[in-house]
């Protein structure tokens, strides 16, 4: 339920932390798949307590790829797939700008 600056490197190592966990990704999904879902309701489909989801949920809120909101006592999430395409992009860059690299090497190695 923070709210997420624009993607700057902090970010992308944020997002890039909390989808190293397995039980995070399969939350995501989940929450992806559902389209909002409370950590009862995903607990319920996960071999984890419904505490450890909404640890899970907290590290996924905090790096902005999942936001909540109260209806009630509940807690909904959503996934904020804006940050997730942010990091992709900045991802497909990183690839490009090492395949325009390692073209250059290759170019020089072979001119020997």
């Amino acid at each position: 339920m923070t709210e997420q600056a624009p993607l700057d490197d902090g970010g992308a190592d944020s997002v890039l932390v909390a989808l190293a966990d397995p039980t995070r990704r399969r939350l995501l999904d989940l929450v992806g798949s559902l389209g909002e879902a409370t950590a009862t309701t995903l607990a319920a489909q996960v071999s984890v307590t419904r505490q450890a989801v909404v640890k899970h949920l907290t590290v996924l809120d905090q790096a902005g790829l999942v936001t909540g909101r109260r209806v009630g006592r509940e807690v909904r999430y959503s996934v904020r797939p804006e940050t997730l395409d942010a990091t992709a992009s900045r991802l497909a860059a990183l690839a490009s700008d090492w395949d325009t690299r390692l073209a250059r090497l290759k170019e020089q190695a072979e001119a020997r």
